[in-house]
């Protein structure tokens, strides 16, 4: 009788490709640049007096891994609120070799959906500032 047995393979997409560290400090420092001098201004206002809905207070970024995360932080001002704020990330930039980025946005089901494959920094960050999918 002969024995069946599963084998565990690596597949090539489940190997990610390090991003090198200029290329982190680089995003990182025009991502920062972007964040204070056009999604901030444009997106962050005072709290409102209606205590009946959550409001934006601070954007940032972060790496991840090869994923370099834009991120949210919204403060609760209802008495009932869970808690007194919460955070998401809004959009995402894998890093996929050679100055390359896939560029994601989080969709209302918590899900990441692709938008852009293989662009330049840039582009990406371009794109991060004038799509409507990217909104914090």
């Amino acid at each position: 009788m002969t024995r069946k047995q599963w084998v565990a393979v690596a597949s090539s997409s489940s190997q990610k490709t390090k991003v090198p560290d200029a290329v982190k400090e680089t995003l990182t420092e025009k991502a920062s640049l972007l964040i204070e001098n056009v999604i901030k201004p444009n997106h962050i206002s005072p709290p409102p007096t209606d205590h009946n809905f959550n409001y934006l207070v601070d954007v940032y970024s972060k790496w991840y891994r090869n994923y370099f995360y834009f991120c949210s932080t919204y403060n609760c001002p209802h008495p009932n609120a869970i808690a007194p704020s919460f955070e998401i990330k809004w959009a995402r930039m894998e890093y996929v070799g050679e100055d390359k980025f896939n560029v994601s946005y989080m969709r209302h089901t918590e899900k990441w959906a692709e938008v852009y494959q293989e662009i330049s920094m840039i582009d990406s960050l371009k794109a991060i500032t004038e799509e409507d999918y990217f909104a914090p």
